[in-house]
């Protein structure tokens, strides 16, 4: 029996190790991928596959290269910044479309992440969320892992979410720590490692230590977004983030949370004594 693999997949590659993993399984499944590096923003290692490096505002370019290659898909991955637009140095392509991103801007990053989706799917390719290519890496309801969060911990974590949703419906962020009852950190354009940082560098009787771990980070995604494109992820460094924060767990809701490197993450978690928690809606 012949694999039925995907269409020859563009991957629209940011920072971060998502868009490693999203090639790596393509390659795995014998799936063509061409990776657009974004510059200043993806890892020097994806270089290991097919894919040439552009600019943000390069989007004719972008476009170009990949009919070229024959991509019929298109999947968004790893983190970016908020560019400056005036500094961008825009093609032919760009610059007639940059009026309408600057305006989706306004608007919060969801409205602009929506615009830049409508580009490609205008242009006829398939748009795939980084869940639907990882297949089963969405976090799954319960404990992931040995450890399980107490009553105290699960009600930081319920917070957390609660907290992390209602910043989203603002267009603010994905993540908030939670420890006691008390908000101790909302994640906004730093993203979550660098709130997990400030967490640490909070007062010491605001969050746990290694010896007496408490509190939680909750990451949910915004009521908002496209889900192809900005899911929340977790991965080891979060775990080990969020161990030298303090905190006793992680968690999100079930089937909306991505989990990078599952078995790495899982080995973080039970060797600091955290739990990783998937929340039921």
């Amino acid at each position: 029996m012949t694999l039925k693999v995907g269409p020859k997949l563009g991957l629209i590659a940011g920072g971060g190790d998502l868009p490693a993993r999203i090639a790596a399984r393509c390659e795995a499944e014998g799936r063509a991928v061409f990776i657009i590096r974004l510059a200043g923003f993806a890892d020097e290692h994806l270089v290991r596959w097919p894919g040439a490096d552009f600019g943000m505002a390069e989007i004719g370019r972008i476009l170009k290269t990949m009919k070229a290659e024959g991509c019929e898909a298109v999947c968004l991955a790893g983190y970016v910044n908020r560019p400056d637009f005036k500094n961008l140095k825009p093609d032919f392509k760009g610059a007639t479309l940059l009026p309408g991103i600057v305006a989706a801007a306004t608007k919060g990053d969801d409205a602009l992440l929506r615009k830049i989706l409508s580009v490609f799917e205008s242009e006829g390719y398939a748009v795939e969320g980084a869940d639907d290519i990882l297949g089963g890496e969405a976090l799954a309801a319960g404990a992931l892992g040995a450890v399980t969060p107490t009553a105290e911990q699960l009600a930081d974590l319920k917070k957390a979410l609660h907290v992390a949703e209602k910043s989203g419906e603002l267009d603010i962020g994905q993540g908030a720590v939670v420890c006691d009852g008390l908000v101790l950190a909302v994640e906004a354009q730093e993203g979550t490692d660098e709130m997990l940082r400030r967490v640490a560098g909070l007062p010491a009787d605001l969050h746990g230590a290694p010896d007496a771990l408490k509190g939680a980070l909750g990451k949910a995604p915004k009521p908002i977004q496209d889900l192809r494109v900005d899911m929340p992820v977790i991965g080891p460094r979060t775990v080990e983030l969020a161990a030298a924060a303090g905190l006793a767990g992680i968690g999100g809701f079930a089937e909306r949370l991505i989990v990078i490197d599952h078995e790495a993450l899982v080995e973080a978690a039970d060797r600091l004594g955290l739990f990783v928690w998937g929340m039921e809606r």
